[in-house]
Parts: structure tokens; sequence; C-alpha cells
């Protein structure tokens, strides 16, 4: 197959999906589609008109992808705002296309940003974000995974793992990134939750309810952030708190403790205390000792150092921090604070800045430059 022929065609097809009203973005993903298709059909059955073909199937692609967004907004309006307490409504098929996507010849990340995009509606930018990798590297990643399914049969849905693993990053992104999708994550992990009986489903469903209770607290007026120790704790959800509570209490007496359990038991000793000063610290360390053992994340380890800061003081904290990579997401923020916490104020202000620079998004970015603009103005001169 010509390759230089399908790149050449590329930006025109592009350009004729786009003057038929396309947008960009979604132009560019269904030209990608089509190329897809073009490298899985065209050795057997190479088309008399390439162009017109890769326009036909890209319309198509588009069309269809428009169809499917439709259908998920559809779905979306009928979920309120907050996600309701009590058993899961009826099931409708959005839970089955999070099995689908989680197919079994997909590796979890794939299979994770197949989803995000193919079902969360994400756009591939976001999906990007959400992963710290550039937008090229993540349209590649969704093209193979595309490229992989295109060929197998879907009688083989993905397991539970990987259907909670995209379901938690789901909720992540909803809670954090531009498109709101904390509640209809929460809403699926409920009907997850109402035909699977796993203390991992009820696990993530808890830490999920326990996370979006403290949502109305996390920003102030002006879309600012507000660390956990400076919210306002009466703004909290106080029933879904007492849910959350209640699905974790009955996962835990299982005993099968899993990644999502010691990560919402975390959720709850922070929802628990009155005040950020009674926070029980020393709890906290311990689940993160067996969060640590069950997934050896170094992302787990850097919020350990955090709580043992907390806990048995800012120089135990950085003492955990020097064990750590310190290219990890947030290790220059932790730092930072870290610093603050034993007096080093001038350390602290330039370790700030730095993490401004590395911030994954605007929001945290500003966090972080007026914190070091706060030190930078008690430092003695």
């Amino acid at each position: 197959m010509n390759e230089a022929l399908l790149r050449s065609l590329t930006p025109n097809v592009l350009g004729i999906l786009v003057r038929r009203g396309a947008d960009f973005a979604a132009a560019e993903d269904a030209v990608q589609d089509a190329l897809i298709e073009a490298v899985r059909v065209w050795p057997a059955d190479p088309p008399r008109d390439a162009k017109g073909w890769l326009v036909t199937v890209a319309w198509r692609k588009f069309l269809d992808a428009t169809r499917a967004d439709t259908a998920r907004r559809r779905r979306e309006d009928l979920v309120e705002e907050e996600p309701a307490p009590g058993p899961a409504p009826a099931a409708d098929d959005t839970l089955q296309l999070y099995f689908l996507c989680a197919h079994p010849s997909l590796t979890p990340s794939s299979a994770v940003a197949l989803t995000l995009r193919a079902v969360g509606g994400l756009t591939t930018r976001q999906i990007a974000q959400a992963y710290l990798v550039p937008e090229a590297t993540m349209a590649q990643r969704i093209s193979r995974a595309k490229r992989t399914v295109s060929d197998v049969r879907f009688d083989q849905p993905g397991d539970v793992a990987t259907v909670l693993r995209v379901l938690y990053l789901v909720f992540n992104e909803g809670y954090s990134g531009d498109v709101d999708l904390a509640a209809e994550a929460i809403r699926l992990t409920r009907q997850l939750a109402a035909v699977i009986d796993h203390p991992e489903v009820a696990g993530l469903l808890a830490l999920m309810l326990l996370h979006h209770a403290r949502r109305a607290a996390r920003t102030a007026p002006d879309g600012s952030l507000v660390p956990l120790a400076d919210q306002d704790r009466g703004r909290w959800d106080t029933p879904s708190i007492a849910e959350g509570v209640e699905i974790l209490q009955a996962a835990l007496a299982r005993d099968r403790l899993g990644e999502f359990q010691a990560q919402a038991a975390i959720a709850a000793l922070h929802a628990d205390a009155p005040t950020a000063e009674e926070t029980d610290w020393v709890q906290i360390v311990e689940w993160y000792d067996e969060l640590a053992g069950l997934t050896d994340n170094p992302v787990v380890r850097l919020n350990r150092a955090v709580a043992v800061g907390e806990a048995d003081g800012p120089r135990a904290g950085l003492a955990a921090l020097a064990a750590l990579d310190d290219s990890l997401p947030r290790h220059t923020a932790v730092a930072a604070y870290l610093h603050e916490r034993d007096g080093d104020l001038t350390t602290a202000a330039r370790l700030y800045a730095e993490a401004a620079q590395k911030a994954p998004n605007l929001a945290e970015r500003n966090h972080l430059t007026r914190q070091a603009a706060r030190l930078n103005t008690r430092r003695p001169r």
C-alpha cells in the first residue's frame, strides 16, 4: 500500500470535511479512523479513486461519531448534576461499552485511552493532558488501540479490573479537568456495584463518593484552588460521606483488601476529621503503607511522604521524599510544602515557583504561583 499517497491526501480530505461542516478536531479524528480503515482494506481491495474513498469513509466516520456523541449527551442529560444516593437506576448501554473498550487484546493504558475518547467523549488533547504526555503521543496510542480492535470480535469483554481503572480515571478527569464526568462515573460505578458483588467495586464507589463530597469546597468563588487543610468543611456533602463510609466499612469487613479500598480508607479519615488539625495522620500513613504494598506506585509514595511530614514532622517527610525520583509529577510542589513546614521559606518559595512552571493545569499553576509570592513577601529583606 502507498503510504506516501495516504499522507499526501490527508490534508485535502481534512479540508473537505471541515468545509462540509465538521469541526476541526472531529474531522481530524474521522480522517484518522479512515486512514486506519485504509490500512486494513486497501492491500486486498485497492480503490479506483483513493481520495473519494477516503472522503466517503471519513465523512461516514464523522457522522457515526456525531451520532454517538449525541446519544452520550442524551444519556448525560438524564443524570442530575450531583449523583443521588441509593440503588442505581435501570442500566443503559454505556457500562457495556466500557467493557467492550476494555478488550483483552488491548493493554490497560490503551483501553483507558480508547474508552475516554470513544465513550467518555474527551478530546485527544484532554486525554493527553490527563496522562501528561504530548497530544501526538496520545493520538498514536488511540490509533493503535482502534487498529488493534478493528479486526477482533467483541465477544470477549474486558475484565472488571480494567473497567474499574477506566472508571477511576474518568472520575479523576471529571473531578479536575475541563469536562465534568464525575457524576457519570459515579452513576456507572453504582450500576457495576449493583451487578457485581466485589469489594473493590464497592471500594471504588466509596472512594468516588468521599472525594465528590468535598467538591464544592475545593475552589473559591474566583475559581482558585483551596487546599484540603483550608477548605470549609461545612460545605462538604455529609450524606455522601456517610454513604461512602458505610459502603467502605462493608467492603473492608470482607477482608479482601484492594487499592481502591485503601484509597477510600484514606479519604474517609480526611472526611472524619472535624478540622485539619485533628486529622489522624498516623493512621493515614499506615494506610499509605498498605497501599504502597498493593501497588508499588511512586505517586502513592509521594503522597505518603506528605502524610509522614504531617505525622512525624517535615524533616521526616523530606527524608521520605528524598528516596523518590524528583521527576515525579508534583514532586517539586511537595518538596516546597515540606520545606515551608520546616521553616526554610527561601527554598520553599523557589520550589513553589519551579512547581508552578511544571503544573499540569492553569488552576494549579496559579495556586503555586500565589504560594511562592506569599512566601516571598514574608521573607526578610
